[in-house]
């Protein structure tokens, strides 16, 4: 990453890839050869919330990672079930090295980082498989069903749930290195059809170049772009019902997904893949957000969009205050005039962030803000882009555009949102290299209406803000006539897991008293299991058992917590009463 030379003192960043075999290559975001961190009067601000000196930044605040993993912690299936397994995908894609074990066990979720830099392991699989074809994960899934052997998927491991961390062993499948095939692509039907393990980048570089791969009449996009898009797997967005950045026009991947197949403890489940049906239940949305529980996910059939760039209208706005930029928001979506691509709403703190991210603070723009009445730490920032047919594109823009100005906001312009978007899958990198000085980021988000947005918004960041010296952003995004997404991301000085793990469960506790849904595109794992079955009710969290015991009865599938199928009773949060 490349910005202007520091001036003064500057920190003593890790500019170096993190090495092939360390702790580090796990437990950073992404790609462990890119760097980034802070520009100068970002940094400054940070160290004066934070009440820091240059002298905090001189030293690492605890172990970066950069020695080699070795564990003392030797594989426990037998002989027998290695061989097994060896059988079935080959001897050189079953491994019981540590390196690889450990490489699966844990996703993104800052509870997950402090504890890899605290070489703390509380979990392992004993083997990891590579499989390579969708009939070796069903005899995979007969032998462990079998065996009462746990098992367990990593797809791009961008988990911030705790959703691929194998609780009590056993085995995982690491889908990245040979479960990542376009299986068939559709032009008539505009399908593809793919393995779980296919990355974000991977599926969107088959559909662009559909072309010249397929012999299509034009490209395609898949149109989810996940903030995690560079490493997330296909897999990982069904199963946990996940939305990318461009999902307002899109739509979240439960309204892209067309058909799916799993292997399950029961045999092959295969779901239809019309485009509507009248047939009862929709097993299609029954099966997503499972995250492992009912079955391996194995084949995926997306829609997929024309992919048309040259139509993109990109827009920016800022607004005096929280209160009117949510009701242009509301209007915007609500006036049926079509939805824009990506639409995105900072409040006044994440505002003051993220214009120095983007660099306006160094442009004559910040102080021509405060000038006409666009007061620092009250105003907004409102950007995105709209995607489509010209026409349609160039219609939302200008009604965006209409809107803005009758609630006061005033256009900054394309330049802002290129410059989100010139960070949108790498900001979350600046995480790293703030941590290796005890400054701990974090994100949580909610889904609500727009009738109880501003009650969510403040008393969650009120609880958040509980924490002394912290920052709290909040913006609003996945956008929907009847309500929204807020995610919460927050900037503390902390490095301790067991303090994350306290301080997250405090604002799991604030969206669950708010009347918010505690997540809306992230899903549940087993860090947020404890506060399901409370969110949904106890009847409603009956039919989530009822697939259980249908699909898995041994609980062999992602044990551990997760969607807190097998939690104990003293551990849930939230519960509410039966009424009668």
């Amino acid at each position: 990453m490349r910005h202007k030379p520091y001036r003064g003192f500057e920190p003593k960043w890790v500019k170096t890839p993190a090495p092939a075999d360390s702790y580090r290559s796990i437990f950073r975001w992404g790609d462990p050869e890119f760097v980034k961190y802070p520009k100068e009067s970002l940094f400054k601000m940070m160290k004066e919330k934070f009440q820091m000196t240059d002298e905090d930044f001189k030293t690492y605040a605890g172990d970066i990672g950069m020695d080699s993993v070795k564990l003392d912690r030797p594989c426990q299936l037998q002989k027998a079930h290695l061989e097994a397994f060896r059988a079935i995908v080959g001897s050189e894609n079953v491994t019981t090295e540590d390196y690889p074990r450990l490489a699966v066990a844990y996703g993104k979720t800052g509870y997950d980082a402090a504890r890899l830099r605290e070489k703390r392991i509380d979990s392992l699989p004993d083997v990891v498989l590579y499989p390579s074809e969708t009939e070796e994960i069903e005899k995979i899934v007969a032998y462990c069903t079998e065996h009462s052997i746990p098992l367990y998927v990593y797809g791009g491991g961008s988990s911030v749930t705790r959703g691929v961390e194998p609780i009590k062993g056993g085995v995982s499948l690491d889908m990245r290195k040979n479960f990542n095939r376009v299986l068939s692509f559709n032009e008539t039907d505009q399908t593809i059809t793919v393995q779980s393990g296919i990355s974000g980048p991977q599926l969107e570089d088959a559909l662009e170049n559909a072309p010249a791969r397929f012999g299509a009449r034009r490209a395609y996009t898949c149109g989810h772009f996940p903030q995690s898009f560079e490493y997330s797997s296909v897999g990982g967005w069904v199963v946990t019902r996940g939305a990318g950045q461009n999902s307002t026009y899109y739509g979240c991947i439960t309204d892209i997904v067309l058909s799916q197949k799993y292997a399950t403890p029961i045999g092959v489940i295969q779901t239809s893949h019309y485009p509507r049906e009248a047939t009862g239940p929709d097993l299609n949305q029954i099966m997503m957000g499972g995250e492992g529980a009912f079955g391996v996910l194995t084949e995926v059939t997306l829609k997929v969009f024309r992919y048309m760039p040259e139509n993109r209208k990109r827009f920016s706005y800022i607004f005096k205050d929280w209160e009117t930029a949510r009701k242009a928001a509301r209007e915007m979506m609500q006036c049926e005039a079509g939805y824009s691509s990506v639409f995105r709403l900072s409040d006044a703190e994440e505002t003051n962030l993220m214009l120095r991210l983007y660099n306006v603070d160094e442009t004559p723009l910040w102080k021509l803000l405060d000038l006409r009445g666009y007061e620092d730490m009250r105003r907004c920032l409102f950007l995105g882009f709209t995607d489509g047919e010209k026409g349609f594109s160039k219609n939302v823009a200008k009604n965006i555009r209409r809107i803005a100005h009758r609630y006061g906001g005033m256009s900054l312009t394309a330049y802002v949102t290129k410059s989100w978007e010139k960070g949108r899958f790498n900001d979350p990198y600046l995480r790293d290299t703030m941590l290796d000085f005890g400054v701990m980021t974090d994100t949580l988000e909610c889904s609500v209406n727009w009738s109880n947005m501003g009650k969510v918004h403040k008393e969650v960041r009120a609880v958040c803000h509980a924490l002394p010296n912290t920052i709290v952003t909040t913006h609003m995004s996945h956008c929907y006539p009847q309500g929204a997404n807020l995610y919460f991301i927050f900037i503390t000085k902390m490095s301790d897991a067991e303090a994350f793990k306290a301080y997250h469960a405090s604002i799991l506790d604030a969206i669950q008293k708010s009347g918010a849904a505690m997540s809306h595109h992230h899903g549940i794992g087993k860090m947020f299991a404890p506060w399901l079955e409370g969110q949904i009710g106890r009847r409603e969290y009956g039919v989530y058992r009822a697939l259980k015991n249908y699909f898995d009865p041994g609980y062999n599938m992602n044990p551990g917590g997760t969607l807190g199928l097998d939690l104990e009773e003293g551990e849930k949060r939230f519960l509410k009463e039966i009424e009668n």
